[in-house]
């Protein structure tokens, strides 16, 4: 057992130092639009495995990760622009005070967009998480839409309907890809651990998880605010990649796009969310085609914005009515499933 640990732990960082020189690789060859897209991938992913602790792992169905997005993205926003910036943007009225003296390096903005996403998952979780099944979505998916009408009603704070342009562009490959890793092995040493094996009892059954002693509102509201936090780091460097953010970016949409991404990968699969979060963040900027005029041979088909997400809707009604348990189910790929494919391959030739 020992030296299957130490076997695994020189493996992953092998292959932790190959991604590192891929990524060195990526920054020096590829051109920014390629790069935008492995940035938008590694926001994905972060934002995937938060919402696959809340609802894969925990079995809590959550429709709100917007609304901890936008906190994050705002609570950042405010953070990294300089006061001078902020006098300039606040058009309508003069930004309230502490924030418009505010400033901070990126990585405490960041930690403390988080802190704030998890402090309102834990405000909101206090009394909606004794509810469950749709009634809990429906729960939280209000919480998403009371936090967009405040940034859009709150013009001291959030600039309102306006919102922030010229946000400061921290938000790298390295700091992306950096805190995708620290939320991937956060979440892994988590459902791995006790307190994961307890989540998932109460997944499965709540009312024998709290037969055998274990405090299921405490651990359903622990798991919420962790994955709070990630949806608030996720939607503080989402803001700072695009460098503007406005009440409008923060809509269902962008939730039901997290959510496609955990169901297509499968709930409770960590290597399935890393899977179909490159797979449909890809897709989502490939298929921009069949929103632009398509001419074959005489006939003439206008574009048609927003067609894209009608067919990633279609995707996903047949993937929930055909393949439920997404493309990994529960499975994970580790370093003993790879050894055992490649043994019983030998064996067969």
């Amino acid at each position: 057992m020992e030296d299957k640990r130490k076997r695994n732990l020189i493996l992953n960082g092998l292959l932790v130092g190959a991604f590192v020189l891929f990524l060195f690789w990526a920054q020096g060859n590829l051109d920014g639009y390629k790069i935008q897209i492995m940035n938008l991938i590694a926001v994905n992913i972060i934002l995937a495995l938060s919402l696959n602790l809340i609802y894969g792992f925990a079995g809590m169905f959550s429709l709100g990760h917007a609304g901890f997005m936008a906190i994050g993205a705002y609570t950042c926003a405010l953070l990294i622009m300089p006061p001078l910036q902020k006098q300039v943007l606040f058009i309508l009225e003069p930004a309230m005070w502490p924030f418009s003296v505010m400033h901070a390096p990126f990585l405490v903005a960041v930690i403390l967009a988080g802190l704030m996403a998890a402090l309102a998952g834990i405000l909101i979780g206090l009394p909606v998480l004794r509810l469950g099944g749709d009634y809990l979505g429906i729960a939280t998916l209000g919480f998403a839409e009371i936090i967009r009408v405040l940034a859009n009603n709150l013009p001291r704070v959030t600039n309102g309907a306006l919102g922030f342009k010229g946000i400061p562009d921290y938000a790298n490959i390295w700091w992306n890809y950096g805190w995708c890793f620290i939320t991937l092995v956060i979440v892994i040493r988590l459902v791995n651990s006790n307190y994961g094996n307890a989540l998932k009892a109460i997944r499965d059954d709540e009312v024998a998880a709290r037969a055998m002693g274990i405090n299921t509102f405490r651990y359903r509201l622990t798991a919420f605010a962790i994955g709070s936090f990630f949806a608030g780091v996720g939607g503080a460097l989402l803001g700072s990649l695009l460098t503007t953010i406005d009440p409008k970016m923060f809509l269902f949409l962008l939730t039901f796009n997290v959510l496609m991404i955990v169901v297509a990968g499968g709930l409770g699969s960590i290597t399935g969310t890393i899977i179909a979060g490159v797979i449909i963040t890809v897709l989502l900027e490939w298929l921009r085609i069949v929103e632009n005029p398509i001419t074959i041979g005489e006939f003439y088909i206008p574009g048609i914005p927003g067609m894209r997400m009608v067919v990633f809707s279609l995707a996903l009604l047949f993937i929930i009515l055909f393949r439920r348990q997404g493309i990994m189910g529960r499975k994970e790929i580790t370093w003993d499933t790879v050894f055992a494919l490649f043994r019983k391959r030998g064996v067969e030739k």
